[in-house]
C-alpha cells in the first residue's frame, strides 16, 4: 500500500509539473528552483541579518566531496578545508574583463569533459550569461551566495550555492583560474556538483553532456576516421553560430587514460575546439584548427604549434593575429593532423541547424519524458522479442521532404537517460541505451491510441536505428527516411533495467510527433444475470451448501470457497485469496447493497472467474502457473482492457510478487478492480465526455492529492 501511495503521489507530481511547464516554468527566464531554494529571497535574508549564506543542502562535509576516490578516507581529500575566497585571496573577483578560456584550469578532479565545455561556453557571452547570471560579485551586495542555471532533461534549473570551496595547502582543490583571483569557474563547478550529488559524480564523461546542460542544445558526434568531406566547413559554420565543439582521442586500455603522446596530446582527455582558420603557406591555402587543453598547459608540439617553424612562412599580420606563444593549453594544428591524431568530434547545435547542408535550416523539435520500469515498460532491445514491444513508443510524422521532388526527410533522434550521475553513490552507473525506428503499418496510419504489439515487431524489420547501444548519457543519430509515419522505440539493451529518460526528435522541416500509447478503454462481454429458475440445479445445490442458513455468501465464506477450489488446480500458483480481494469481488457483484452475494449474484461471479481462468491459462505461455509482465499485458487486452503505460506500471507495482510475477489470485483481483473502476467511471460520467469532476471526499479512497474539486479524465483515473 505504501508503494501505491508513492505512485499516486508521483503521478500527481507529474501532472502538477506538466501544468507548470505549460505555463512557462522551466524556461531559461523562469527556471525551476533546485531543491526549492530561491536565490533572491535567500540573499535578501542574508543581507538583512548580516550573516554570510551557508548552504545546509550542500554542506561543507565529506559527503559533498565524494564517496570513493574522493571519499572520507581518500588521500586526495586528506587535509581539505572549506574556505570562502575572501579567506585565502586578498582581492577575489567573480569575473575580470569577461570570462575567458584561461579562467578554467583543471584541478584534482577528472572532469576535463566539463571544463572543455565551460571553455567553449566562454566564446559566446550570451550563452555564458544564461548559465552564469549577471550581477554577481565579491564586492557590492556580497552575501556569500551565488547562483547558476543549467538545462536538465527538458527544463532549466536554478542552483544556489554558498562560496565555501574545497581548499588544500592554501589552493583550490578543483577547477581554478590561471591567475588565481577569479572564482566564477570554481563556483560554477560547485553548483554543477551540487546538482549531481557531489564532486566525485562529475568524474569522467563526455563533453557533449556539459554542452547540452549549458545550452539545451542537441549534440552530434563525428568519428573522424569516417568524417564527411565538408567537415571543415561544418566546423566553421558551427563556430560562427556559437555552437560548442569538443574533441578527444580514444584509449585502447585503462593504462592509456591521460597518457601523453610523443607530440604532447593527451589520450582519453576532453579538449575544446575554439576556432578554425585558413592561411597561405608556401603558396597554398592550409586549413588550421585551434584546440584547448583544459589543464591549461601540455600543448601539441607538432606542426603549427606555438613555436613551430611553419609560422615563419606566414604573412606577418596573419602571424600576429593567430600565433600564441604562451603555455596556456591552447594551440593550433593543421586540420589534416587533427583528423589523423584525434578520433572524435562533438558539436552541440544550439538551434539544431542542419550542419550537413551549406544552406542553414531551422529544425522543428519536440521533447517527451519517459521511463523504463522493471516488469512493465523496461522491455530491452530487439534481441528480446517477448518484451521489446512493452517499451514506450513515440510516433513521428514526416511529411515535408528536404528538397522538392525528393522523398527523403532528415531528422535527428536524441535519447538521454536521466540522473545517472546521482546514482553513482549507490553503485549504479549509465545504462546501455539505444533505439529503433519502424514504419507504422497502413492500418494504424493516422491513429494515436495504439501501442504496437509483439506480433508487429516479430514480423517487421526496423527502418532505422541508433548506430549502437552504448552506456552514455545520450545516444543520438541523424537519420533520413521517406515521408511517412514512423514509431521510435527507445530501450535499454537488456530488459528489466530501470531508468528515466528524455527523448527529443528534431526534423529539418516541420513534423508532428506524439507518444504512442493505447487509449484507456474497457470492452467487456455482456453478462446476463439469470433468474433463479434458469440456474442449473446442481449449482443451486452447491450454493445452498456454501451459503448457509441466510442463503447469502459473505466475505469470509467467499474466501473459504475460492481458496478450497483453487487449491485443487495444481497448475496454478497462488497464495490464496485475501479478504481484501473477496471484498472487492462482492463490491463489484453486490447489486442490492447487502454486502453479501445472493444466488444470482454469485452465479455471475462464478462465470466471471471461470472466464478469467480460461484467459489466465491461455496467456500463461510458459506454463509457469503465473503471469509474467508481458503475458499480463496481453491477458488484460484479451479480457477487454486497454491501458496506458502508466496504468500498466501501477498494476505491475500493485499485483506482482517479488519476482515480478502475477499469481492467479492477484490476476483475478486485478481484473475485478479494473472492471469496478470502469463501471464506476461510466456511472459518474453522466454526459459521456470521458471526464468527471470529483470532490475530495469522492476521490480520496482512490487518489490522495488535494482538497480541491479535481477533474479526471479516463486516461488519468487510478486504481
Amino acid at each position: 500500500m505504501v508503494e501505491e501511495r508513492i505512485y499516486a503521489t508521483g503521478m500527481a507530481a507529474r501532472l502538477r509539473s506538466q501544468w507548470d511547464r505549460d505555463e512557462g516554468l522551466g524556461q531559461n527566464h523562469n527556471a525551476v528552483k533546485f531543491l526549492g531554494q530561491d536565490y533572491e529571497s535567500l540573499r535578501a535574508q542574508c543581507l538583512r541579518s548580516g550573516r554570510l549564506f551557508e548552504d545546509s543542502l550542500f554542506p561543507c562535509a565529506a559527503s559533498s566531496l565524494g564517496f570513493s576516490e574522493l571519499g572520507p578516507r581518500s588521500s586526495k581529500t586528506y587535509g581539505v578545508q572549506w574556505m570562502r575566497p575572501t579567506e585565502f585571496c586578498k582581492r577575489p573577483e567573480f569575473i575580470v574583463d569577461g570570462a575567458t578560456r584561461t579562467d578554467i584550469c583543471q584541478g584534482a578532479l577528472g572532469d576535463c569533459w566539463l571544463l572543455a565545455a565551460i571553455a567553449s561556453l566562454t566564446l559566446n557571452n550570451s550563452l555564458l550569461h544564461r548559465v552564469v547570471p549577471h550581477g554577481q560579485s565579491f564586492q557590492q551586495g556580497y552575501a556569500g551566495i551565488f547562483h547558476f542555471q543549467f538545462w536538465q532533461f527538458g527544463e532549466w534549473v536554478e542552483v544556489v550555492i554558498d562560496d565555501r570551496l574545497p581548499v588544500k595547502d592554501g589552493k583550490l582543490l578543483f577547477v581554478h583560474s590561471a591567475e588565481g583571483t577569479e572564482f566564477w569557474s570554481a563556483l560554477l563547478e560547485k553548483a554543477y556538483a551540487k546538482l549531481n550529488g557531489c564532486y566525485e559524480a562529475l568524474s569522467g564523461g563526455s563533453t557533449s553532456e556539459g554542452f547540452e546542460d549549458f545550452t539545451g542544445g542537441v549534440t552530434e558526434m563525428y568519428e573522424l576516421r569516417t568524417a564527411p568531406s565538408d567537415l571543415f566547413s561544418i566546423i566553421r559554420r558551427a563556430i560562427d553560430r556559437g555552437s560548442l565543439l569538443g574533441c578527444s582521442i580514444d584509449i585502447s586500455s585503462s593504462m592509456d587514460r591521460e597518457a601523453v603522446t610523443f607530440k604532447k596530446l593527451v589520450k582519453g582527455h576532453a579538449y575544446s575546439v575554439t576556432a578554425v582558420d585558413e592561411v597561405v603557406y608556401r603558396g597554398n591555402m592550409t586549413k588550421l584548427i585551434r584546440i584547448r587543453n583544459p589543464w591549461g598547459d601540455v600543448e601539441w608540439t607538432g606542426a603549427w604549434s606555438d613555436d613551430s617553424r611553419e609560422w615563419d612562412n606566414v604573412d606577418r599580420s596573419v602571424r600576429s593575429r593567430l600565433q600564441n606563444r604562451s603555455e596556456d593549453g591552447e594551440f593550433w594544428m593543421s586540420f589534416s593532423d587533427f583528423l589523423r591524431e584525434f578520433n572524435r568530434l562533438e558539436i552541440c547545435n544550439l538551434t539544431a541547424d542542419a550542419l550537413q547542408n551549406s544552406q542553414l535550416k531551422k529544425w522543428s523539435s519536440s521533447l517527451y519524458q519517459g521511463e523504463w520500469r522493471r516488469g512493465s515498460t523496461a522491455g530491452g532491445c530487439r534481441n528480446y522479442p517477448a518484451t521489446f514491444w512493452l517499451n514506450p513508443q513515440f510516433k513521428i510524422l514526416l511529411q515535408h521532404p528536404d528538397t522538392p521532388g525528393q522523398s527523403d526527410c532528415s531528422f535527428l533522434v536524441a535519447l538521454m537517460q536521466k540522473d545517472r550521475r546521482k546514482k553513482r553513490r549507490e553503485g549504479k552507473d549509465m545504462e546501455t541505451i539505444g533505439f529503433a525506428v519502424y514504419e507504422v503499418p497502413g492500418e494504424f496510419v493516422g491513429r494515436s491510441g495504439v501501442h504496437l504489439k509483439r506480433e508487429f515487431f516479430l514480423t517487421h524489420a526496423s527502418s532505422a536505428r541508433s548506430e549502437l547501444f552504448i552506456n552514455l548519457r545520450e545516444v543520438s543519430s541523424r537519420l533520413r527516411l521517406p515521408a511517412g509515419e514512423y514509431v521510435i522505440v527507445p530501450s535499454t539493451f537488456e530488459p528489466h533495467k530501470e531508468a528515466d529518460f528524455v527523448i527529443r526528435v528534431f526534423s529539418e522541416k516541420p513534423a508532428d510527433s506524439q507518444e504512442l500509447d493505447d487509449n484507456v478503454e474497457a470492452k467487456l462481454p455482456t453478462e446476463t444475470q439469470l433468474e433463479e429458475s434458469q440456474i442449473d440445479a446442481g449449482f443451486k445445490s452447491l450454493f445452498r451448501q456454501l451459503a448457509g442458513p441466510d442463503m447469502e455468501i459473505s466475505v469470509t465464506e467467499l474466501q473459504t470457497i475460492l481458496n478450497r477450489i483453487i487449491s485443487k488446480h495444481k497448475d496454478l500458483k497462488t497464495d490464496g485469496f485475501t479478504k481484501e480481494s473477496c471484498r472487492s469481488m462482492i463490491n463489484l457483484m453486490d447489486t442490492d447493497g447487502s454486502g453479501k452475494l445472493g444466488l444470482t449474484e454469485f452465479h455471475v461471479l462464478w462465470e466471471k472467474i471461470k472466464r478469467y481462468l480460461t484467459i489466465f491459462r491461455q496467456f500463461d505461455l510458459d506454463k509457469s502457473g503465473t503471469m509474467s509482465s508481458y503475458e499480463m499485458r496481453m491477458a488484460l487486452e484479451s479480457a477487454g482492457f486497454k491501458l496506458t503505460n502508466q496504468l500498466f506500471q501501477l498494476i505491475i507495482l500493485r499485483y506482482t510478487e517479488e519476482d515480478m510475477a502475477v499469481d492467479f489470485d492477484n490476476f483475478v483481483t486485478c481484473l475485478v478492480r479494473l472492471e469496478t473502476m470502469f463501471k464506476t467511471f461510466k456511472t459518474l460520467d453522466t454526459d459521456a465526455d470521458g471526464q468527471i469532476s470529483l470532490t475530495f471526499f469522492q476521490v480520496w479512497p482512490h487518489i490522495h492529492m488535494n482538497r480541491n474539486a479535481t477533474r479526471y479524465s479516463n486516461n488519468t483515473w487510478c486504481l
